[in-house]
């Protein structure tokens, strides 16, 4: 099945919001509703604990490197500048398009990109390894009989883009309707992969579980997202916005870490960041940075990072404006970074080929990956025996560890289950280790 029909931005960009269909509370300031959505993420507990979970390198030595929290601001300025962009092009295009809530694409995306890593377990994709095989390789295999097939699916292909949907919109015990109540626009522009755990391929990636796909189906309905094949739908447009902004930002800060750690030499940091420039460009931020007499080696890496990241974003927005007729189809394929002119996608190319070789692949990282995949599987594996035999002292002793707001004791093994991956895909890394020590006897608490 495919449906080529067209989505319009002025049904695309709604200030709806989940679970309060019929009425907004009393409002006593003049802020959007989409500035409402950013400032609720900013000021919750799933936001904060993102400080203490890792992006990539160990957490805060004497070097300061970045975590979820502080990539996710980052990844939120540069939304914002493509939202930004984005929506002038359009309103410029039509002027009708002003008096509608197509100008406030900017803040929509930056909050997309605020949220987009919420349901990111501890210790990042070995948290993710962790928790998908315990199930589909672990001691949890068993279980596979005593769920539905739609569940196995959501379990073994455990991935932080559906948590954080399910994150923002479930109604966990002792919470409102709706989650956290988001507008419509907002929770679409952080599903990537619109369709369920059952249609994931080879990656293994999907936008939300079973529990939550009534959910995602309101907010497609309302804002006309078209389905594309079976349990398939087109990605919302502003999708492509958050994953350009994140795909800049990992790539590039993740090089100034490595710089910082000292994995990457200036100069090969140096060469790196300019190799996105042709000549002309390339001899103009060598005068700036003479003129600008910068002789601190970190402050000129600074400057080149933050000129990759704005042409990168222009880049991006020239992509998505030129390409607008088939994302609003639904039939334009890849991710904005893959199509940008040929100078800088070489150049982003071999940083990632440079990324998975020198970086993901360095000893703090792996050390990190290994340690973190042998946490969480032995949490997983301790907590799911206390939910299987709830009766037992040591189960009850795990169990009252856990928050209220998760329905550990429900009757629903399905449920349980879903409780167990809630509490311990929300620790941040250092309460997951802390956790870890405390019931394994390796630590006791200090009096």
């Amino acid at each position: 099945m495919r449906n080529f029909a067209h989505m319009n931005w002025t049904q695309l960009i709604s200030n709806c919001r989940l679970g309060q269909e019929h009425g907004h509370p009393e409002r006593h300031d003049d802020r959007t509703e989409f500035k409402r959505d950013y400032d609720r993420l900013i000021f919750s507990a799933p936001f904060r604990r993102l400080q203490n979970k890792t992006q990539v390198f160990p957490l805060p030595g004497s070097i300061f490197v970045h975590n979820r929290l502080t990539h996710s601001l980052e990844v939120a300025s540069v939304g914002m500048s493509l939202g930004c962009d984005v929506s002038r092009h359009l309103c410029a295009k039509n002027n009708g398009f002003i008096d509608t809530l197509v100008p406030e694409i900017g803040q929509i995306v930056a909050t997309a990109c605020l949220a987009h890593d919420l349901g990111n377990p501890p210790f990042g994709h070995s948290g993710e390894k962790a928790i998908q095989t315990f199930f589909s390789e672990g001691k949890g295999q068993y279980l596979q009989q005593h769920v539905s097939p739609q569940f196995w699916a959501d379990i073994t292909c455990f991935d932080g883009n559906a948590n954080a949907f399910r994150l923002l919109t479930h109604s966990f015990k002792g919470r409102r309707r709706g989650g956290f109540a988001m507008t419509y626009s907002t929770l679409a522009s952080i599903v990537k992969y619109p369709f369920p755990a059952t249609e994931a391929r080879k990656k293994k990636k999907f936008g939300f579980f079973t529990s939550e796909r009534k959910a995602y189906e309101t907010i497609a309905t309302a804002l006309g997202i078209p389905m594309i094949a079976t349990d398939r739908w087109a990605r919302y447009p502003l999708v492509y916005l958050v994953e350009a902004a994140d795909d800049i930002c990992y790539e590039i800060m993740d090089l100034e870490d490595a710089y910082k750690l000292k994995i990457l030499t200036y100069d090969e940091t140096a060469a790196l960041m300019l190799s996105f420039f042709d000549e002309t460009a390339k001899n103009r931020i060598r005068q700036r940075i003479g003129n600008e007499e910068l002789s601190d080696p970190n402050e000129k890496i600074q400057y080149l990072r933050a000129c990759v990241i704005g042409l990168l974003e222009n880049e991006c927005v020239k992509v998505f404006i030129d390409h607008e007729q088939e994302i609003l189809e639904g039939t334009y394929s890849g991710s904005l970074i893959d199509a940008i002119s040929p100078v800088p996608c070489k150049a982003y190319q071999h940083c990632a080929e440079l990324s998975r070789e020198r970086i993901y692949k360095s000893q703090p990282v792996l050390d990190v990956e290994l340690s973190g995949y042998h946490i969480m599987a032995t949490l997983m594996e301790l907590m799911v025996e206390a939910i299987e035999h709830p009766d037992r002292y040591y189960s009850q002793q795990l169990i009252g560890r856990v928050s209220s707001q998760y329905d550990i004791s429900s009757l629903d093994l399905e449920t349980r289950l879903m409780a167990v991956i809630d509490y311990i895909s929300g620790m941040t890394d250092v309460y997951a280790l802390d956790v870890y020590q405390k019931i394994c006897g390796i630590s006791l608490p200090l009096v």
